[in-house]
């Protein structure tokens, strides 16, 4: 039986000398493994080798090349294996560790680094930055597939810099705060499972002529899982404007109006509060390889610039900071707010599902 006092994320182990020694709970040992890994991320950034991204990419395409049909069944059946199975063998990693913090702690740590990727987000968008200030557009050009999927070709400064911006904004949400966010949530198995949904949708999310129905699982899955997060990103946003002289309550509002605009249902909610952040207007005619997409503006301010880039970059980190802030929280917390919600659970059916003897029965 725990003792009254104690905190809920601890248990205490005895020694054969009689010696005791604290051991943390599962949620402090998680919480320590993301503040880890963030720090990792910040410190090294990507590994630059031997990514396991790269390679849960290169296994994934060879599993599309045998389940590969033209409609929705064959992609969820790509889909539930290609995400299950990574998230089969974290949770039997985190099951292993669940009596050894450190190892778990750690395991969440090297989970945490592989998956986030906030520094490389911050450098590629510095990088253009730099290329548009020195008005070298080829440099620029070449650089953009690092962010995003669109033909750089015939973009001049104002839309390499709205594309940029809008990158920053969106992956912000995906390579930052969304794996925080699950990592804090399910702890290895919650950080594993949402970058392989993540890197499907990427791959196969996209409506081209070939992935138009065979993609579609991949990307309601995706949707589904950055719902909360995108929403909190854009929450943190919105509270930060002004560590980059941003108008809060101008964030706020062309959020709250336009945030729901953008064909995608999480996308918008990032975009929009980075547009009210920064005062710029975000939007407009995308161009692809090979089709182009006409979205709503996103906000009323002028069309961004390379100094915008500047500023949505340094934003991008206060976010991700603020949101590791939220998800060590929350993954600390856990276990008190599990024991508070089943001793109320508890309460409510002691007193409202059974209740007492009818008036005048005594018990």
């Amino acid at each position: 039986m725990r003792r009254v006092g104690r905190p809920a994320t601890t248990s205490t182990t005895t020694s054969g000398n009689g010696s005791s020694r604290v051991r943390l709970g599962s949620g402090t040992a998680n919480a320590a493994g993301l503040a880890a890994g963030y720090a990792l991320d910040a410190l090294f950034g990507d590994p630059r080798r031997l990514h396991p991204v790269a390679g849960f990419g290169q296994a994934a395409a060879a599993l599309e090349s045998r389940l590969y049909r033209p409609n929705r069944s064959a992609g969820a059946a790509y889909a539930a294996l290609a995400v299950g199975v990574p998230v089969l063998v974290a949770v039997a990693a985190a099951t292993a560790t669940r009596q050894r913090p450190i190892a778990r702690a750690a395991l969440v740590a090297a989970g945490t680094w592989t998956v986030l990727g906030g520094r490389t987000l911050r450098h590629e968008a510095t990088v253009m930055g730099r290329a548009l200030r020195q008005g070298d557009l080829p440099a620029a050009r070449g650089r953009l597939n690092h962010l995003c999927g669109r033909d750089p070709s015939m973009l001049d400064e104002p839309e390499l810099a709205r594309a940029t911006v809008e990158s920053v904004a969106e992956n912000t949400s995906d390579a930052v705060v969304a794996p925080l966010v699950w990592g804090a949530v399910a702890g290895l198995p919650g950080l594993i499972g949402y970058r392989a949904a993540n890197t499907l949708d990427a791959m196969v999310g996209h409506r081209s002529p070939r992935y138009a129905r065979f993609g579609t699982a991949a990307a309601r899955l995706d949707d589904l899982l950055n719902l909360v997060p995108s929403r909190l990103t854009a929450l943190l946003t919105i509270v930060s404007a002004p560590t980059v002289r941003g108008d809060r309550g101008r964030a706020w509002r062309i959020w709250r109006r336009d945030r729901h605009d953008h064909p995608s249902p999480n996308a918008g909610q990032c975009e929009s509060a980075m547009a009210g952040a920064l005062g710029v207007r975000l939007g407009g005619r995308n161009i692809y390889f090979g089709r182009s997409e006409a979205r709503p503006f996103l906000g009323d301010g002028p069309r961004p610039e390379a100094r915008h880039i500047r500023r949505a970059a340094r934003l991008s980190g206060t976010v991700g900071l603020a949101a590791l802030g939220v998800a060590v929280t929350y993954a600390i917390t856990a276990r008190p707010r599990r024991a508070l919600l089943g001793g109320l659970a508890r309460v409510v059916r002691s007193r409202v599902l059974r209740p007492g003897p009818p008036p005048g029965v005594r018990r």
